[in-house]
């Protein structure tokens, strides 16, 4: 395992400045392990996503491990494995094959810092049932009031499912607690990666909170993939977001991150989500 471990590279994406972000872990290697090594690799490094990427004839076959299980796909470690692609091998766009999609991640240095965007899987959105979102509320001890009523909640997916609950106040988003135990089994039974808690100031810029239970993380402090179906959704809700949202996640524990989500005009297409990456 120490070998295993050795042969990480880690990296905060979404940083702000130099400072922040999400850190996860990157494993560049010629064959993949078997998937019970690399969950057990993806354990030993304990942050909250390790991407594991090998090279078969000039795409990067990528898969993802939290802690406790595999996801489909994860936006922060794509944004931290495109960091350590354009270090090794120069600047420029990589194709990703992930489980179940085929995306792209492009990183640059620019102004001595490195700069990476990924395009998403494609993007949907629906309403969430009033049982499910009952349930949500009741976990994090929030009220129906306490919803913004020009965003309801909804089930929206950018390569992975999560739960999208916009708050009309930003000291709701602040006062986010929950049991862990409680927040996995839900989302077990939901089929959700994470719940997407935010906060809209204004039409372009959000405030966000990612509780990822279901891979066994309180909280994580920048996600791209919800990231991703969030700005999917405002796309389907109609919502003015002028072509781009900024995210701003991680303030309330301490790690600020910057994530932006660039928004084309066609119905259920990738976003292109982007920020900058530091090694830790």
């Amino acid at each position: 395992m120490s070998a295993d471990l050795a042969q990480i590279e880690r990296v905060a994406a979404f940083s702000d400045g130099g400072a922040g972000g999400n850190p996860a872990g990157v494993w560049v290697g010629q064959t993949h392990p078997a998937a019970a090594r690399m969950q057990a690799i993806a354990a030993g490094v304990g942050y909250s996503e390790t991407a594991f990427a090998v090279n078969e004839g000039g795409v990067w076959r990528v898969r993802y491990f939290s802690p406790e299980s595999e996801v489909p796909f994860c936006g922060h470690a794509t944004i931290a494995l495109g960091a350590v692609l354009a270090r090794r091998f120069g600047a420029g766009v990589f194709s990703l094959q992930l489980n179940q999609a085929n995306i792209t991640v492009e990183g640059r240095l620019c102004d001595g810092a490195l700069k990476v965007a990924l395009q998403s899987p494609p993007t949907r959105s629906a309403p969430a049932a009033p049982a499910l979102v009952a349930e949500a509320l009741a976990l994090f001890g929030y009220t129906p009031g306490q919803l913004d009523a020009r965003i309801a909640p909804a089930l929206a997916h950018g390569g992975a499912d999560h739960l999208v609950v916009c708050l009309n106040s930003r000291a709701a988003l602040a006062a986010m607690r929950y049991d862990l135990a409680a927040g996995r089994s839900l989302m077990a039974r939901a089929g959700l990666v994470t719940i997407m808690l935010a906060f809209a100031e204004n039409d372009r810029l959000f405030h966000a909170r990612n509780p990822f239970a279901s891979g066994g993380v309180y909280e994580d402090p920048a996600t791209g993939a919800a990231a991703a179906a969030l700005a999917g959704y405002l796309r389907d809700l109609g919502w003015p977001h002028g072509g781009a949202i900024d995210i701003v996640q991680g303030e309330d524990m301490g790690m600020r991150s910057r994530l932006r989500a660039e928004i084309g005009p066609v119905a259920g297409g990738s976003i292109r989500v982007s920020g900058t990456a530091r090694s830790i």
